[in-house]
């Protein structure tokens, strides 16, 4: 497998994924402004979307979209057990965490790392973030480990990496204890933190 990644983009997140489930696989960096990969590859041709993540199978397959990746990969290798499995409601509440993270978490964040963002859509970005922060504050306010309580899942995993934007984005976690201390016990995760040295982001 070959995954293609952007330091610290959402692509971190099938990374870490792929670290955790200890898989072979290859990482090609893509370029965003040229859309050009590291071998001079047209990333366009890989993933027409023209954004990471990107997951080419051993096959030739491509597969988009980190929601759909992780949970790939999770499949993939069920002893790891990243996932509940497919047709259990757990698996539905995984579902549910993966599609709150990837459309109001990770899209509040988009006009932050924007070049043809309006000036009002920045403006009005942190008190969104905040806002989807206070219910993800609220959830782990019963003392679970995980979003989906004992259970490591793959949405740990998603929110930690959106989590991260906080630091180049200067919104700071004083508010979200609980989040905070979810975010930290990820970091701590032997596979993060590998993930991270790998795309160069300690």
């Amino acid at each position: 497998m070959r995954l293609y990644y952007s330091p610290g983009a959402c692509s971190l997140s099938p990374h870490i994924v792929l670290r955790e489930i200890n898989c072979d696989f290859a990482l090609e960096r893509v370029d965003n402004a040229s859309k050009k990969t590291e071998t001079g590859r047209d990333f366009l041709a890989i993933n027409r979307k023209g954004y990471v993540p990107a997951l080419q199978l051993g096959d030739g397959a491509v597969l988009t979209e980190g929601a759909a990746i992780v949970q790939y990969l999770a499949d993939s290798k069920p002893d790891a057990k990243l996932a509940p499995a497919p047709g259990t409601m757990e698996r539905v509440r995984l579902q549910e965490q993966l599609n709150f993270i990837a459309s109001e978490l990770h899209n509040a964040f988009t006009p932050l790392f924007s070049d043809t963002a309006l000036e009002s859509e920045k403006a009005a970005a942190p008190a969104r973030i905040a806002r989807r922060f206070d219910n993800v504050e609220a959830m782990l306010a019963d003392g679970r480990p995980h979003l989906l309580g004992d259970d490591f899942s793959v949405a740990d995993i998603y929110l930690f990496v959106v989590v991260s934007w906080t630091k180049p984005t200067g919104i700071g976690l004083e508010r979200w204890p609980h989040l905070r201390a979810h975010y930290d016990r990820m970091a701590a995760r032997p596979a993060v933190q590998a993930a991270m040295q790998a795309e160069g982001l300690n």
